[in-house]
Order: C-alpha cells, then structure tokens, then sequence
C-alpha cells in the first residue's frame, strides 16, 4: 500500500494545525486547524485547498483548540461531507469553540462592512454560525484506545494531556504505523493528567511549540501567592487574562486553593468569561481525564463567582474593591479583559498578570515589552499598574519533557517529523532528537510531501 503524508499547516509555525495522509484509497485529514495570529498566517485560512476536500473520507482530530479543529466549519463549505473522529471531551469543547469562532467570524464582517476597511466588498465572514453547527453534527466521539476502522486505516486515540479530550492520533495502514502527537501535556501539570506513554512509530509527527525551551521550576502556588498579596497590600485588584480553554480551569484551581489554606486573602474571585464558565463545567462531566475529582470541582465552581452577562461585566468595572477578574482574551487581542483594563490600568495599585505566551503583535507582548500606552476601542489607554508574568503554567510539554515521553519508545521511527514550532524551537528540537537518541528527524516545510515507504 502507498502511504504518503503532506504537511498542509503547523510547519515554520505553531498554528493552522493540517496534515494530510493518504493511506492506499483512503485520504485521512488530521487536524482542520485555523491560522491564527499575524495577518499574513491568518491570510493563509482564505487561500484554496491544495486539495479536493470532497475525497477525504474522514477527519481525525488530536483536540479542540481552533488551531486544530476551527477550519472544520470552512472545510464544509468546499465539499467535506465525511465524519469528523474525536474523543467525547473533544467533541463537548467543539460545541463551544466553533459557534464562539464562527461568531467572531461574522463579527469581523460586519465590522469591515460598517467601516469600509475590507478590501472585499461586501466582507464575508470565512464561515457562518449556520456552518459552524453543520460541522459539529459531523463529529463522531471514540473513546481512547478503541481500534476505529476507516477505509483501508486502523485508527486509536490515546491521552496527550494538554486539554480535556486531546489525544495521539495513532494510524496503522499497510503494516507501518503513523502517529500524531497533538499537542503534549506535561508530567507534573498541576490539573492535566500526563500523555500516555507510547512505545512504537515507524513515523512520528511530533509539536515542537516549546522546543527550544525548559519550563522554569519554581513554586508556581507560592509565585502566585506573592503577586496578589503585594497587590491588596497595595489595596489594589488584580486583572488576569487567560484563554478559556484550560488557563482559567489551571489559575481557578489553584486560586481557590490559596485561598482555603489562608495563604491569599479571602477576596471575591470572580470568572468574567461566557466560554471559560461553560468549559469549567466540562470539568464535572469529563472529571476522569484530570487530576481534580468531582468533588474538588465542584468546590471549585461554587468559590467563583460567574459573569455570564455584559451588563454584570459592566457593573464589575465599576467597582474598586479588591477583587480577582479572570477574563478573556489571553493575549489581549479582544474581550471582556480590554473593558477591564480600560477602567482598572491606569490605577499604580492594580496588577495585570500575564500568564501565558504573548505571540508578537498582541498587545499582551507590548506590556511584557514595557508599553505604557494601549489602544484600546480606539482611545490610547494610560497603562500604570503593575504588569506581572508567571510562566510555569504552560500546557505544552518543554524540550526535556518531551525527550522524558520519547524514551518509552522500544525502537527508532524511520522519520520524527518536527512541526508546530516556530523554525528555532523546531530547529533546536530536532537536534535534541538526534543528539540523544540517534533518531532521523527534519523539520517539513509547508505544502511538503512525503513518501512512507
């Protein structure tokens, strides 16, 4: 049987996650990401396939996060009738991912048809809330380790860690075996159980995001005990943006804890994010894939309180007292955060804690940068509170982290294909493969196309 493999996205980038895999007949997509960040990436989701997507037969999805699954609704609309594989906790985010993106979509349209600044007239949105809601009837949940056939493909999800419901997507066709690591977990990940170890690959496309980087080892309960006490000394509040998809479950989890055992003061919490609230209480349903019982999530949910409407956003912004706001977005590219920035930044006794990477070109890489100005809805904002960074949460697995799950292998893939990466962390992980483990390992480029033999 021919297999080939043509890396369609995530190559010299960390987003647009697409990979394409023919296996005999059988024309298997892994990952429908969406392109996300600096204009010319996002400009990339616009461009035509480079395939027919009529003659996929199926998706595979490692998880929800839009980098892999958001173009899903897209695919639709250039001929993709098939089935879209998941696990059940990828299929529940999706649910709440695809509709808040396609409405982001119309949003956009709208914005660039009322202002004129679309080259295209009229704007169209890259997909609808309609389209949205087509795609996610294709999902089809499996659960891990079930053995999936599709077409001339064996197909098994296994646990990555990472997010509730991410997986290694495992294809086993004409006697190889390709597997896709998705994006990895960590081992100690205070909420995420670790990957799944796994012992065979004759190829392996692995994520790269961190791979020129070591997560530092600090006390991160202890890091984020010292930032908030130093601020309500200051009778100041705190301000942080997270992305809803587990940033605001990690920071709630540990938050409620400080506040248990004394450590912080017993100050409102409060969760400003329709869609951070939502996933929250996907960590009831799915409470076997982390760490927290049903119980610890429970308790969790009752410490917070939830802002769900705008006009009970706007009453937060109001009020002075010392507070914690955690809102969207993570990078400050939009949300709830920017309304609360704009009332609460210019204020010397606030803090705004960045939590997470700030890609180039968002306005959380300006303050981590020094800015003391913000364009905010179009007025420049006054930006005097304290910015504060904690970097030891990430959910992505650093270079030795991942070196840590490679060496259950038993033997060496033909081929360790080195992508979400920005080309330097790529780079750089590719060489720890070679240097420890002796292993052939490249860095694909985008649109490039290899035969499996």
């Amino acid at each position: 049987m021919d297999l080939s493999l043509r890396f369609l996205g995530a190559a010299g980038t960390v987003t647009g996650s697409r990979y394409l895999l023919r296996c005999g007949a059988t024309h298997l997509l892994i990952d429908c990401g969406l392109f996300q960040g600096v204009k010319n990436l996002r400009q990339r989701n616009w461009r035509p396939l480079p395939f027919d997507a009529a003659r996929i037969d199926a998706v595979l999805l490692t998880h929800a996060h839009l980098d892999h699954s958001g173009y899903l609704p897209r695919l639709l609309r250039e001929g993709f009738h098939a089935p879209v594989y998941c696990t059940a906790a990828t299929r529940a985010l999706a649910q709440i991912l695809l509709p808040d993106s396609a409405h982001l979509q119309e949003e956009d349209a709208r914005r660039a048809n009322r202002y004129g600044y679309s080259r295209h007239h009229p704007a169209e949105p890259l997909y609808t809330a309609q389209q949205a809601q087509q795609a996610l009837a294709l999902l089809r949940p499996a659960p891990y380790y079930h053995s999936l056939r599709i077409g001339e493909a064996r197909v098994r999800f296994t646990p990555a860690g990472h997010i509730l419901g991410a997986a290694c997507v495992q294809i086993e066709a004409g006697g190889r075996v390709v597997t896709f690591s998705g994006d990895l977990g960590r081992p100690h990940d205070p909420v995420m159980r670790p990957p799944e170890a796994l012992t065979r690959a004759d190829y392996l496309i692995l994520e790269s995001t961190y791979g020129d980087r070591l997560h530092p080892q600090t006390d991160v309960k202890a890091a984020l005990a010292s930032i908030i006490n130093e601020t309500f000394a200051r009778g100041g509040l705190l301000m942080i943006p997270a992305f809803a998809v587990g940033r605001a479950q990690d920071l709630l989890h540990l938050l409620t804890g400080l506040r248990t055992e004394g450590a912080i003061p017993a100050v409102p919490i409060y969760l400003d994010s329709p869609m951070a609230i939502d996933v929250t209480e996907l960590f009831i349903r799915f409470h076997r894939e982390h760490r927290l019982s049903r119980e610890q999530c429970e308790a969790m949910a009752r410490a917070v309180i939830y802002v769900r409407d705008q006009e009970a956003s706007r009453r937060l912004g109001g009020n002075r007292a010392p507070k914690i706001i955690i809102a969207g977005a993570g990078m400050l590219t939009g949300g709830r955060i920017l309304h609360h920035l704009r009332s609460f930044g210019a204020d010397h006794r606030n803090t705004l804690l960045i939590t997470g990477y700030q890609a180039p070109g968002t306005r959380g890489a300006a303050l981590l940068a020094g800015a003391d100005t913000l364009r905010i809805y179009g007025e420049d904002v006054p930006i005097r509170c304290a910015v504060a960074a904690i970097d030891e949460l990430s959910a992505h697995a650093d270079y030795a982290e991942i070196s840590q799950w490679l060496s259950h292998f038993q033997d060496a893939p033909r081929t360790v294909f080195l992508t979400h990466g920005e080309p330097a962390a790529a780079d750089h992980l590719r060489g720890v493969v070679q240097r420890r483990f002796g292993w052939n390992a490249l860095v694909p480029e985008l649109g490039q196309e290899f035969a499996l033999d």
